[in-house]
């Protein structure tokens, strides 16, 4: 896995598919053709409404363990994936944390290759 770092990556996942789970919310786009052979790309956010530095911190570092854990089984190479820290990320078992990351991202890959309605 690589870091997404640049902001106009995580503008651009920001405008793609999002799904919403109690602990997180998920946000996916393919890849700029430079780096889709590259690896899965994830970044992490959290807002102030989360809470001061040492909460987002925490909550970030949380969001990176989960991602280590399940990225690598259920993520797909020419994605990047941004997680948003939510309220339930800081208080969510750890175990449920990652269910919830499996399940976002199920729901966003079939979403990612379902055909677009109305369109030819």
């Amino acid at each position: 896995m690589t870091r997404l770092k640049v902001r106009a990556d995580f503008l651009r996942a920001s405008a793609g598919i999002r799904r919403v789970v109690p602990s997180l919310t998920l946000e996916l786009a393919r890849s700029p053709e430079k780096a889709a052979n590259a690896a899965v790309r994830v970044g992490f956010t959290a807002t102030k409404k989360l809470g001061g530095a040492v909460v987002r911190n925490r909550a970030k570092r949380r969001l990176r363990e989960a991602a280590a854990a399940v990225l690598p089984l259920c993520g797909r190479a020419g994605n990047d994936y941004v997680l948003v820290a939510r309220q339930g990320t800081l208080t969510r078992p750890f175990e449920q944390l990652k269910a919830d990351l499996v399940s976002a991202l199920n729901a966003a890959h079939a979403k990612q290759h379902t055909p677009a309605e109305g369109r030819s």
